[in-house]
């Protein structure tokens, strides 16, 4: 029998490059998009989709009976910076959403849960540099404290029902098929859309602002690779570290200024360098490596490559 995997949040920025991704590996038949609202044509045309309200726990199980689902992937969420401007509906989306899935699981009728949780569960007091699986987590914003409180719900979960739920914490991701959704780290996407048009920048956050990032392409590959692996190799159950590439602001522009020699950049550092100040510089990701043989292919020379030149022909420079 095929895998039937539900996507809920298929609309945001990896929610649509999980549903492709995941349509190619298990045919389209198999995955289920869903979202609050429709998606971009080539979500909705190359397989089914539902309309379906994260918060609604109804809806969510509907969903779930209808096309018999064995994985649910949540990728619904509302991300670090706007949800500081509506912190009450932040933690009500992040939080109820998760429990539909857990108590659906709990109850036998979901087989497999991933749930993605971020760097945002670190705060302050976290040690920046190579910061390990296992520290001090005092995060400082609404996001990083739903974050937070989901890992230690999965991992409830897990220990008392069975629930064979799977996490990874992501660092800022980067990707030229969607635009920048409300992420702090989202300066690292949008900085290549300017250099495109604009040929300048005006970064919101300082130049030497070192945080965790990762080309979508690694982060889809790590999300399919921890679903994939036998549940004895999956030892963490709260979420494992995921590292990529870190680099500030200044090294992102250095390296546009390789191909694009007239790019300029200034900053202004607003609201989003606080809650930066509070996030890892970079993170030890060996847990995952070892655990079920994680390992990044892209750096930042590479991945600039690649965002520029895709960029280019989809915004037809």
């Amino acid at each position: 029998m095929s895998t039937k995997i539900l996507i809920i949040g298929a609309c945001g920025q990896i929610g649509s490059e999980l549903t492709i991704k995941l349509r190619e590996i298990y045919g389209n038949d198999n995955v289920v998009a869903s979202d609050i609202r429709e998606g971009k044509p080539e979500l909705m045309a190359s397989g089914p989709f539902e309309v379906v309200n994260a918060m609604e726990f109804d809806q969510v199980a509907n969903a779930v009976e209808k096309h018999q689902i064995d994985e649910v992937y949540l990728m619904a969420a509302m991300l670090s910076a706007t949800a500081e401007k509506n912190p009450a509906l932040a933690w009500d989306l992040n939080m109820n959403s998760l429990f539909h899935v857990l108590n659906l699981a709990k109850e036998g009728k979901i087989k497999k849960i991933f749930w993605p949780s971020s760097i945002a569960v670190f705060g302050p007091t976290t040690p920046r540099v190579n910061t390990p699986q296992y520290t001090v987590m005092e995060p400082s914003t609404v996001y990083g404290i739903s974050k937070q409180t989901g890992e230690r719900w999965c991992e409830y979960y897990h220990a008392k029902f069975g629930v064979d739920v799977r996490s990874i914490r992501y660092p800022g991701l980067i990707s030229w098929t969607t635009p920048p959704g409300g992420g702090t780290t989202d300066y690292a996407v949008d900085i290549y859309y300017k250099a495109l048009e604009d040929k300048k920048y005006t970064c919101f956050l300082s130049e030497h602002t070192a945080l965790p990032m990762m080309y979508m392409d690694d982060a889809l590959a790590a999300t399919v690779a921890i679903m994939q692996a036998p549940a004895e190799d999956v030892k963490i159950r709260s979420s494992y570290n995921l590292g990529g590439i870190s680099f500030t602001p200044a090294e992102i522009a250095a390296e546009i200024k390789t191909h694009i020699p007239e790019f300029t950049i200034d900053y202004a550092p607003d609201f989003r360098q606080a809650i930066a100040d509070s996030w890892p510089a970079s993170i030890d990701d060996t847990a995952a490596q070892k655990d079920w043989n994680w390992k990044h292919q892209y750096d930042l020379k590479s991945m600039t490559q690649v965002m520029l030149d895709n960029l280019a022909i989809s915004l037809g420079k």
